[in-house]
Parts: structure tokens; C-alpha cells; sequence
């Protein structure tokens, strides 16, 4: 089985490289964050043409997430447990955001997360996203016993280490890198998940994002930010993971690569 995430950065904008990448890459799963649409508004026939029913969670301009399936898709769990809602300036109550669904599919049970920017330490955002991934956590923590093979993909906005960004130095005093952010990252793996590290198909680090700006790509001035985070049975039977740099290539690319994983 091949098992696949994203983020595309708008499907409705980035629809024909999608759908190309799905015909060529050929996963069997795939998760898909940063939709930025609505379910009613997500390409169900195109990508039922080419074999994949679609389970979504998303309402509009903002965040959702979705996955894709060649194998079908039965249990699906919208919503984290225990989920906060981000409390946004001016607004009375915390609101929830579309940002993870787990789906069962072939056996595999699998969840697409798009975990909060955090915009800066400190900001209420921050705090956001500590809480949602400790929520994180405590869904792993419920749903692993139940699910011997589970995987959790997705956009994290963490890169687990300094290793994982192109020069530690250039995000002093910024989200993504934080001591709480990369010990949340620490916590969710001591539930019981691994770090299904990638290949790099160009340069050393197999970075996932790149900014649009400053020539970043092609300087390789990149991040690490889209994982993978197994359970022990799911890692044991990766046979190969890797970025592919590919997808990032070309005219108004979305700014992640897909991390593609193969299981045995």
C-alpha cells in the first residue's frame, strides 16, 4: 500500500497538478491538508474519475483537511477528541477549525492533520496550537489500542529538530522551532508513534516546505514540517518513504512537497 500526504495549498487552485500527481504517483491513500473549500465544494467527481472515494472535513476559505482512498474509507472521526476552538480577537467564543480527520482504509487506520501555525510565541494562536496538540495526543492515546496499524500525516508546523531546518539561526524568535512546540511533537511520539523519515530525492535533508519568497526552493532554503508519525507495526512495514521534490517543481506550485510512504 502506498500512503501519501500533502498539503496543496487551495485543491480548487491546484486541482490539474493534483489530479497529475495522482496518476502519476499512484498512492492508494492519500491526506490532504489546507483544502480551502468547503465539502460541497470539494472535486468528489475529478477524483473519482480516477478511482478515489473522498472522505472531508472543511466549510470554507480556511484550513480542512480530507483523504483520499483507492481502498475505502469506513469509521470516519472528524474532529479530535476533546478539540479547542481558537478564540480569535473580537469574537466571544472559541471557534472550531476543520483540521483533522481520521478514516480508516484497508485496514490502516489513518489520520489527515493540518496542526496550527501558531503565528508567533506568545500570541493566542501559539497557545492554540500547544492545546491542539495535546488534543493530538490524546486521540492517539484512545484510538491506538483499537488499531494496530495507525499513522498520523499531515502538515505540523514543527520541525522536530534543528537539523530540520535550513539554518536554525534564521528563526530566532519564531513559531515552528519552539522548545513547547518541538516537546508537544515529543509527547505525541511517546504515545506510542515513530518518525517515519523520508529520503531526500536532492540534497541532504528531505525538506517538505519552502517558502514562495526569496528564491527559496532553488536555494533549498526549506523545512521539514510535513511527517509522518506511525505506530510501531505501521513504521515496521514501511519498505520506503521519500519527498518528492518533483511536485514542488513548475508554474504556481503549491509551497509543500507530498511525503509518500510504502508499506509492505
Amino acid at each position: 500500500m502506498r500512503i501519501a500526504t500533502w498539503n496543496v495549498n487551495s485543491v480548487t487552485a491546484r486541482l490539474p497538478r493534483v489530479l497529475g500527481w495522482l496518476a502519476t504517483a499512484a498512492p492508494d491513500v492519500v491526506c490532504l491538508q489546507e483544502l480551502k473549500c468547503s465539502d460541497e465544494a470539494f472535486p468528489h467527481d475529478e477524483v473519482g474519475e480516477l478511482g478515489y472515494e473522498a472522505a472531508v472535513h472543511g466549510v470554507g476559505r480556511w484550513n480542512g483537511v480530507a483523504v483520499l482512498s483507492k481502498v475505502g474509507i469506513r469509521d470516519v472521526r472528524r474532529g479530535l477528541l476533546d478539540e479547542p476552538g481558537y478564540e480569535a480577537e473580537g469574537v466571544l467564543l472559541p471557534a472550531p477549525e476543520q483540521r483533522a480527520i481520521g478514516v480508516t482504509c484497508g485496514g490502516v487506520r489513518v489520520w489527515s492533520v493540518y496542526v496550527p501555525n501558531g503565528r508567533e510565541p506568545g500570541h493566542t494562536h501559539y497557545t492554540y496550537k500547544l492545546g491542539w496538540l495535546e488534543a493530538l495526543r490524546a486521540t492517539v492515546v484512545d484510538e491506538l489500542p483499537a488499531h494496530g496499524q495507525l499513522a498520523v500525516l499531515g502538515d505540523f508546523n514543527v520541525a522536530p529538530t534543528d537539523d530540520d531546518v535550513w539554518d536554525i539561526s534564521a528563526f530566532e524568535q519564531s513559531t515552528h522551532v519552539t522548545p513547547p512546540e518541538r516537546q508537544a511533537l515529543a509527547e505525541l511520539r511517546s504515545a506510542g508513534l515513530t518518525d517515519v523519515y523520508p529520503r531526500a530525492l536532492k540534497h541532504d535533508v528531505p525538506f517538505t516546505y519552502w517558502d514562495y519568497r526569496q528564491l527559496a526552493f532553488p536555494k533549498n532554503r526549506g523545512m521539514r514540517i510535513d511527517l509522518a508519525y506511525a505506530s510501531a507495526t505501521f513504521a515496521g512495514a514501511v519498505t520506503d518513504a521519500y519527498v518528492d521534490r518533483e511536485a514542488r517543481k513548475g508554474k504556481d506550485p503549491s509551497d509543500h512537497a507530498p511525503v509518500v510512504v510504502d508499506l509492505g
